[in-house]
């Protein structure tokens, strides 16, 4: 294709020269539509994955709330803890993302499980951190979070906290599962999991907190089984793909190189929202019980109405790489796919 065939005026000196750079020749409209509609079914269960997060949190809010007003404001700091330190391991997620979806766009299979394995022992690594950091340091935290004035918020705070801590491992190592199941262009798998997942926490929630009277503790209990049943499922998800789950590689200097220059602006983005919402439960922590409780209800349904753009992010993770790099590329239909999909 000559790319330089253009007049005097600028424009392109033949139709069939314009067809073939916009790959609407020989076929080229009818194979993006195709790719149009490959990414509408992808995107639309995806968007599923990211409401499922929120609303299990927003289920623990509406039964914890009609129980205790205290425990309820605990929620509060103790969600910043368990969930919004979650965030700043999105990392592990883009990393994977990029890594096993350029991989499997030039067909090396075996590049891609050495990827895989990589990253699984580095978000095993990060969920026992998280797990030994939430053990031993998670009460100091939430006392200096709360401040003295609020201190009776602790204990369930901390309860809270302790429970839902026991998760961390297997909540990473299956947002890595799940980030490969996305790169593969499977969107659907992943959000059966996370259904059953909200299903048993759902489930959970009104046997412990409304039928038993557990209150926090239920709810903690809850969700914490309900996200290790997703990240076993999800690990299983992954070897029926022909994948082995369970090998887990110590990344080379290399390699975490390539993780942090993937990985680095997304972890300061991260990090940044991290602190500034963190910084918003702080202040609403310090106006006491009523002003917490009624604070984590707003941001919990917040939370359910920001998530509705990430969808169209990890499509772009999961589609670009073979259209850039791998054996179908196509730069041509990368353009019009960013000019046609946001509409």
């Amino acid at each position: 294709m000559d790319l330089n065939n253009y007049s005097d005026n600028g424009e392109i000196g033949s139709d069939k020269a314009g067809d073939e750079i916009l790959g609407l020749g020989n076929g080229g409209s009818q194979s993006i539509w195709k790719q149009m509609k490959d990414i509408v079914m992808f995107a639309g269960p995806a968007t599923g994955l990211w409401v499922c997060g929120p609303l299990m949190s927003l289920i623990d809010t509406a039964v914890i709330g009609q129980s205790s007003s205290l425990e309820l404001a605990a929620l509060g700091p103790a969600t910043v803890v368990c969930d919004y330190l979650g965030y700043v391991f999105m990392f592990l997620s883009i990393a994977t993302s990029n890594l096993v979806a350029t991989a499997i766009a030039t067909k090396d299979r075996k590049e891609a499980q050495q990827h895989i394995s990589m990253l699984l022992f580095v978000a095993f690594t990060c969920g026992m951190g998280m797990l030994l950091f939430t053990k031993f340091f998670g009460t100091q935290l939430l006392t200096a979070f709360t401040g003295s004035k609020n201190i009776h918020m602790v204990p369930a705070a901390n309860t809270y906290v302790q429970i839902r801590g026991l998760a961390w491992p297997a909540v990473l190592v299956g947002l890595v599962a799940q980030s490969v199941s996305l790169a593969l262009k499977d969107s659907w798998g992943p959000l059966k999991v996370l259904a059953i997942a909200s299903l048993v926490n759902g489930i959970g929630d009104v046997v412990l907190c409304s039928l038993l009277g557990y209150g926090i503790a239920g709810a903690a209990w809850a969700t914490m089984v309900s996200q290790i049943v997703a990240g076993f499922m999800m690990i299983d998800s992954l070897n029926k793909m022909g994948f082995d789950a369970y090998s887990m590689s110590f990344p080379s200097s290399t390699e975490l190189l390539l993780i942090f220059k993937l990985a680095a602006p997304v972890f300061v983005t991260m990090t940044s929202k991290v602190a500034f919402y963190s910084l918003l439960t702080y202040f609403a922590t310090s106006m006491g019980t009523v002003t917490i409780a009624a604070h984590q209800v707003m941001v919990g349904v917040y939370c359910m109405c920001t998530v509705w753009g990430e969808p169209l992010s990890q499509t772009a993770q999961s589609f670009m790489p073979e259209l850039i790099c791998g054996v179908h590329r196509n730069l041509a239909q990368v353009c019009i796919i960013f000019l046609y999909y946001p509409a």
